[in-house]
C-alpha cells in the first residue's frame, strides 16, 4: 500500500532532482500544504510528510525552504569520505584512490552566497516559520550535504581548500522550533554545518559532522536539548561544538576530533551537563565557559591535547597561548569532576616559548567546585613516520601520536590557575601544591598528595 504522504525525489514530476533537488523538495513541501490545509479534522487534521532521497548524487542550486511541520527528509546513508586528505594528496595520485568524493545519499551544494549576504542565504535547508504554535517535529535522516570546496578567505597564507571558509551552511534553522530531529546525518566542508536559533527539544544525535569550519552551533536561546553520539571535529577557525544562552543542555558521549579552535563552546548555559565525552585537540581552549556560564556539570570526560602531526596542517592553529587554559572557565557554582585531562606535546611546540601550560583556569566567578581531576603532563621529542601516501601519512601520524607514550617525560604544568577575580571555589586533588595556583585566604585548597621523591 502506498502513501500520498511518502514521496521521492527521483519520481517527483516537477523538476529534475540530479541537477536541482532544492527545486524539487520546495515543489514537494508546496504539494504537502496544497493537499494538508485543515488543522482539525477527526483530531488530527496535518500529518507531514516523508520525502525519500535514493543513493546518488544530487545538485541543489534552489534554497530548500521548510515552513512546515511533521516532516521527514531521508536518505540512504551519509556517505562522508574526507576531502582534507583528498585535496591534500597530489592531484597526480587522485587516479589510485578508491573514492573521490562522499557517496550515500549526497546533496552537492551549489550556491554561491556573496560577501554581505544574510547568513542563512548559503544554507541549503532553511527552516523559517512565524506565529504559533512553534515549527515542530522536523527530521533530516541519513544523508550527506557537502559544500564541495572551500575558497580563498584574502589571508594570503592559506591553500584555498584549507580556508574553512565558503559561505555555505547545510541546515539554518532560523526560528523557534520544537523536538527536531538530525539523525545520522553526514555533513562536509561546508563553513556552518548546523546552525539553530531557539532550540526546544532538539535531538541531534550519531551524525558524522566534520571538516566543517563549524560544526554545531546552537544560538539565541534553548532549552532541554542534546548533543550525543556525534562524531565531529570543526576547523581551526570555529567550534565543534557552540551553544549560547541554552538551559538543560545535555552534550554526552560524543568524540570529538581536533582542530576545531574548541572542542565545547559555551557561553551564557546555564544548568547543563558535558559528560562521557571524549575530546581531543591539537590547541588551547578546548572547553570554554564564557558569559557567567553556571551550575553546570562537567564529568567523567577525556580530554586530550597534544600536536598536529599531519603535515599540511601544521602551519594553522586557533591563535591561543598555552597560558589560556585547556579548561577555560568563567563563570559560577560549575562542577568539573573526575576528567582525565592528557597533555602531551614537545617543549618546543608550545606559546609563546618556555611558557608554562594551563590546565584548568577559572577566570571569573564564583563557587566553582574543582575535584579529583586526574591530570597527566608529558613531553617527547616529535618523530615524522615514513608513508606511501598522504592518506596514510594522515592516519599513520596521528594513530603514531595518540599511542605513544612509553617514551614520554614529565612536562611542568600549572593544573589549576585561578584569578584574583574568582573567589569561594574549591580546589581538592587536582593538582599537587605546586601545580596549583590560587589565593589561598579566599578560596578551599587540597593538594594530590605526591610520593615523597617526588616532592
Amino acid at each position: 500500500m502506498t502513501s500520498n504522504n511518502h514521496y521521492d525525489v527521483t519520481q517527483w514530476h516537477v523538476g529534475n532532482s540530479y541537477k536541482d533537488i532544492g527545486e524539487v523538495i520546495n515543489s514537494i513541501i508546496a504539494d504537502i500544504k496544497s493537499r494538508q490545509t485543515e488543522t482539525d479534522i477527526n483530531d488530527g487534521g496535518k500529518p507531514g510528510a516523508a520525502i525519500y532521497i535514493p543513493p546518488g548524487d544530487y545538485h541543489l542550486t534552489t534554497q530548500v525552504l521548510i515552513d512546515i511541520s511533521y516532516l521527514k527528509i531521508m536518505g540512504a546513508g551519509h556517505g562522508f569520505v574526507s576531502s582534507s586528505i583528498r585535496f591534500n594528496t597530489p592531484a597526480n595520485e587522485w587516479e589510485n584512490l578508491h573514492d573521490l568524493w562522499p557517496g550515500g545519499s549526497r546533496i552537492l551544494v551549489d550556491l554561491a552566497p556573496q560577501s554581505g549576504d544574510e547568513e542563512w542565504a548559503g544554507a541549503a535547508f532553511y527552516v523559517k516559520r512565524s506565529g504559533a504554535p512553534r515549527i515542530s517535529s522536523v527530521a533530516f535522516e541519513n544523508f550527506c550535504i557537502d559544500g564541495l570546496h572551500f575558497v580563498d578567505d584574502g589571508s594570503g597564507n592559506n591553500d584555498p581548500e584549507n580556508t574553512y571558509t565558503n559561505g555555505k551552511t547545510g541546515i539554518y534553522i532560523a526560528t523557534a522550533q520544537d523536538s527536531f530531529r538530525i539523525t545520522g546525518m553526514g555533513f562536509i566542508y561546508l563553513e556552518h554545518g548546523l546552525t539553530t536559533y531557539n532550540s526546544d527539544a532538539m535531538a541531534i544525535h550519531n551524525n558524522f559532522i566534520a571538516e566543517c569550519g563549524n560544526c554545531i552551533e546552537l544560538r539565541g536561546a534553548g532549552q532541554a536539548s542534546k548533543i550525543t553520539d556525534n562524531l565531529i571535529g570543526a576547523g581551526y577557525k570555529g567550534y565543534s561544538i557552540y551553544a549560547q544562552n541554552f538551559g538543560g543542555l545535555l552534550i554526552a558521549t560524543n568524540n570529538i576530533f581536533p582542530r576545531g579552535s574548541s572542542s565545547v563552546h559555551l557561553s551564557g548555559v546555564v544548568r547543563s551537563s558535558i559528560t562521557s565525552n571524549r575530546f581531543h585537540s591539537f590547541y588551547p581552549g578546548m572547553l570554554v565557559l564564557e558569559e557567567n556560564c553556571a551550575e553546570n556539570l562537567v564529568s567523567a570526560n577525556h580530554f586530550l591535547r597534544d600536536h598536529e602531526p599531519w603535515p599540511p596542517m601544521q602551519g594553522y592553529d586557533n591563535g591561543l597561548e598555552d597560558s589560556y587554559g585547556l579548561l577555560r572557565i568563567n563563570g559560577s557554582n560549575n562542577s568539573i569532576i573526575s576528567n582525565h585531562i592528557s597533555e602531551t606535546i614537545d617543549t618546543q611546540y608550545l606559546k609563546p616559548a618556555q611558557t608554562k601550560p594551563v590546565i584548568i583556569r577559572v577566570v571569573a566567578g564564583k563557587g566553582n567546585y574543582i575535584a579529583n581531576n586526574h591530570i597527566v603532563a608529558t613531553t617527547e621529542a616529535s618523530t615524522s613516520q615514513p608513508s606511501t601516501s598522504e592518506e596514510d601519512a594522515c592516519f599513520a601520524a596521528q594513530v603514531e601520536a595518540l599511542l605513544t607514550t612509553a617514551s614520554l617525560k614529565p612536562l611542568d604544568v600549572t593544573a589549576v590557575l585561578v584569578e584574583q577575580t574568582s573567589q569561594h571555589n574549591t580546589i581538592l586533588d587536582s593538582g599537587t601544591d605546586s601545580q596549583v595556583m590560587l589565593d589561598r585566604t579566599a578560596n578551599a585548597f587540597r593538594a594530590t598528595p605526591t610520593f615523597n621523591a617526588l616532592q
